[in-house]
């Protein structure tokens, strides 16, 4: 069997072939009964059906996002691949069609998996939401970019982010500086993902005025934050004093985005996690959502997830 897809110009087949060919030679290593070749702007399938029909099916997801004016990348063609090798095509549709909000560099920003979908979906729908699980599923950037969307739509009056003051390394004691300088480096993450939504200037105004606060879990103590679009990134290092103290500084007209990998815990006993104790006292509690992310909601480098399922297999065998 033969199937042809014609893209509109070079530069569109360009795009969804990826940099170096990186999106056909993914697509080719998912479906290897399906030899894939390009000549100027047509790509030509020949091979056994169902991988000719399931790359045909992927390529046409892959021009859908382009055309969208989303940033493609291989995890795209991998999980595409995987929901249309299930049957699941609609499904890949309804995650794909939702924009969350757009960058200052005009990229649509859109969820990746289906947990990244129930992850933007319980935000929307609920008062407080836990996003756990493992590095690089987008728990941080995805909950920065739905602020950005509240605050542009004026549903709430500020953002803020925060982390525990816990750190894999070095205390903040020994770094550089006044205090601001000695917490910066470890906010940056926060920063990075703020700095992509509003350009860095706007940023730097929106903090100027308190717009926006990027702060240590300490200096959340003693306040109530009303109209707020309030985020705690690396809730695993919460104690579980630290985690009931900051659930109840929500004021009226605001919500709240705990994020974190229980994997990843730095205290020293790992018992006194706040996160793992909130998943048990708190999964049944009305308005609170509850998503578990797994490998499979990785959107780094294909690599990350190789990682984590290589962690994953050697603990479980030891």
């Amino acid at each position: 069997m033969e199937k042809r897809l014609i893209f509109s110009d070079i530069s569109e087949a360009k795009a969804i072939l990826g940099m170096k060919d990186e999106f056909l030679k993914t697509l080719q290593r998912e479906f290897p009964a399906c030899r894939i070749a390009a000549r100027g702007n047509e790509i030509i399938m020949a091979g056994e059906d169902p991988d000719i029909s399931y790359a045909e099916g992927v390529l046409n997801m892959l021009r859908y996002l382009y055309r969208e004016n989303t940033y493609l990348t291989t995890q795209h063609v991998r999980y595409s691949a995987s929901l249309i090798r299930q049957g699941r095509a609609d499904v890949l549709r309804k995650i794909y069609s939702d924009t969350i909000s757009i960058s200052a560099r005009g990229r649509l920003i859109k969820p990746k998996t289906l947990g990244q979908k129930m992850y933007v979906d319980s935000i929307r729908k609920n008062l407080v939401t836990f996003g756990i699980g493992p590095a690089g599923t987008g728990k941080t950037y995805l909950a920065v970019a739905l602020a950005s969307y509240y605050l542009k739509n004026r549903e709430v009056e500020r953002i803020i982010l925060t982390r525990p003051a816990v750190e894999a390394g070095e205390k903040l004691g020994f770094l550089p500086g006044d205090l601001q300088e000695k917490i910066d480096p470890y906010l940056r993450p926060l920063y990075d993902a703020l700095a992509d939504m509003f350009g860095y200037e706007q940023f730097q105004k929106l903090v100027a005025r308190n717009i926006i606060e990027v702060a240590p879990l300490a200096y959340m103590r003693g306040r109530t934050l009303e109209e707020s679009f309030i985020i705690l990134d690396e809730a695993q290092n919460t104690t579980r004093e630290q985690m009931k103290m900051f659930l109840t500084r929500m004021g009226n007209h605001s919500v709240v985005v705990v994020n974190g990998d229980i994997t990843q815990i730095d205290l020293m006993d790992r018992k006194m996690s706040g996160l793992t104790e909130a998943q048990r006292v708190l999964q049944h509690v009305r308005g609170i959502g509850m998503i578990n992310f797994t490998d499979e909601d990785v959107v780094r480098h294909d690599m990350v997830g190789r990682i984590i399922r290589a962690y994953d297999s050697f603990y479980k065998h030891e």
